[in-house]
């Protein structure tokens, strides 16, 4: 019995690894000490338990004592996606984006005002509008998960504090709008 089940975990180690899976790992920033500034308390809490989990970088309060300091700015929306025939509202388009911008204690831009963007389709009924409601929270913290994932990955592109000329890192910003969201 135990060699069945060590060749099905054998197994499904080399189909994972097939696949491209990999653990997150460590992050290793040019930054050891990184203040986070106009970020709302749940974005700013959930960056701070992503960033000293998973890297040797400190989050500190206090912009004087960074090397590095992370300016956030939040935007929640939404908009009507379906309309049925008597034109009642049946689908909304929940939108979330952060605009974020990385500065060096000496005032050197290394990530210019760059913009994660995401949306997520929500259907409504007049009939549940409380729990619609409800739902509406749990999606938008869920792009707020998302976004602090993604800025995590994107803070890692900076490998100096003192980028050569023409070795900053370029801005991210949706040139075109997000596509509709998956139904």
């Amino acid at each position: 019995m135990t060699r069945r089940s060590f060749l099905t975990l054998a197994c499904s180690v080399m189909m994972l690894s097939a696949c491209g899976f990999q653990l997150r790992g460590q992050s290793d920033y040019a930054f050891k000490r990184l203040a986070i500034a106009g970020a709302p308390p749940a974005f700013a809490a959930r960056l701070t338990r992503v960033v000293q989990g998973g890297s040797d970088t400190v989050i500190v309060n206090s912009p004087a004592n960074a090397d590095a300091v992370l300016r956030i700015t939040e935007s929640l929306g939404n908009s009507v996606l379906t309309l049925n025939s008597l034109g009642v509202v049946e689908e909304y388009a929940l939108t979330y984006s952060i605009n974020y911008t990385l500065v060096g204690a000496d005032g050197t831009l290394l990530i210019p005002t760059s913009v994660i963007s995401l949306n997520r389709a929500m259907t409504y009924s007049d009939q549940f509008s409380q729990s619609k409601a409800a739902e509406a929270d749990i999606l938008y913290a869920d792009m707020r998960n998302d976004a602090v994932d993604q800025l995590w990955r994107r803070l890692a592109i900076v490998k100096s504090l003192h980028p050569a000329p023409g070795q900053g890192v370029p801005a991210v910003v949706p040139h075109a709008p997000l596509p509709p969201p998956p139904l």
